[in-house]
């Protein structure tokens, strides 16, 4: 499973606001050209987090983007969900009863198991905690 371009590209522009002061508005145009975006992509990719109520945006003149919560309430697995929906890994996972062999199918556990895991690793990991890690690099 590979995440795609736009969640890992709003993992970076999310790492990058969490960077700045609280509540400091940031131009679309400094986000794009420090993580390499395009402003069409930025917009795009921004979109689901602002409706996540991860991002808040502003528009007009001195518009930017900005954060809505502090790093240490964003985790990755926020970042995820927002871009890529729910972490399923599996149709059989979708919902109860998806399948009819989730009952005595022997891999049904082992892909539920896989996706909590998954789904807890990721939510350990708050952009805070991302930021100080990279300080101490």
């Amino acid at each position: 499973m590979l995440i795609t371009r736009a969640t890992e590209y709003a993992i970076r522009a999310i790492l990058y606001l969490a960077k700045q002061p609280p509540k400091e508005i940031v131009l679309k145009k400094d986000i794009c050209k420090s993580q390499d975006i395009t402003p069409a992509f930025l917009t795009k990719i921004l979109q689901p987090l602002i409706k996540a109520g991860i991002v808040g945006s502003q528009r007009g003149v001195g518009g930017g983007f900005y954060l809505t919560k502090d790093p240490a309430e964003i985790s990755l697995l926020d970042i995820v969900e927002a871009q890529e929906g729910p972490v399923l890994l599996n149709q059989c996972l979708t919902e109860p009863g998806a399948c009819e062999r989730d009952v005595f199918c022997p891999v049904h556990g082992a892909w539920s198991q896989v996706r909590d895991d998954f789904t807890k690793t990721l939510s350990r990991y708050t952009f805070a905690e991302l930021i100080a890690n990279e300080k101490k690099k």
